[in-house]
């Protein structure tokens, strides 16, 4: 059942600063954690949920925004960052980093100021969700509203998907 939230202190105070105060906040009694259990929660697609990961290029954090029904590829995200060495963070740098819990790290608001990358897909929707700084907040937004206040530099940077084998 969705009731109206209350997002993290300071992702509500990076809404404020934003202009998007009036931005609604969902709050679910269940986590919405993963983009799965988002998506359900919220009811829609899950290439509809905005998954905000952390990564960490030549030992600097980055952040990808990535729909909730696609992976990664690391070695497009190494090539979109010119060569660096990539891999993924580890629970305490994404805290570090973000100021927030992996599961609940949304697009903005965060600790330290990050590159983003945000992949091109998330402009397929004329709405995604993303957390709100916890594990059982989310809200939506326009996707390049989203990618705008991130700061995030538009990429392809999805793994391919496979045909299916017959």
């Amino acid at each position: 059942m969705t009731q109206p939230g209350t997002a993290h202190p300071r992702f509500a105070e990076a809404l404020a600063t934003l202009g998007l105060s009036d931005t609604e906040v969902r709050n679910f009694p269940e986590a919405t954690r993963t983009a799965a259990e988002a998506a359900a929660a919220v009811g829609c697609g899950l290439d509809q949920i905005v998954k905000s990961l952390i990564f960490m290029a030549d030992e600097a954090p980055f952040l990808v925004l990535m729909d909730g029904a696609s992976r990664v590829d690391l070695a497009r995200v190494r090539d979109a960052l010119g060569g660096a060495t990539v891999k993924r963070a580890d629970a305490d740098t994404v805290r570090t980093a973000t100021g927030y819990a992996i599961g609940g790290v949304p697009p903005f608001g965060h600790a330290t100021q990050m590159r983003v990358l945000a992949d091109r897909g998330l402009l397929a929707h004329d709405t995604v969700w993303a957390a709100a700084g916890t594990p059982y907040t989310v809200f939506p937004l326009d996707p390049k509203t989203l990618i705008a206040h991130a700061g995030g530099i538009l990429v392809d940077v999805r793994e391919a998907t496979s045909p299916d084998v017959k």
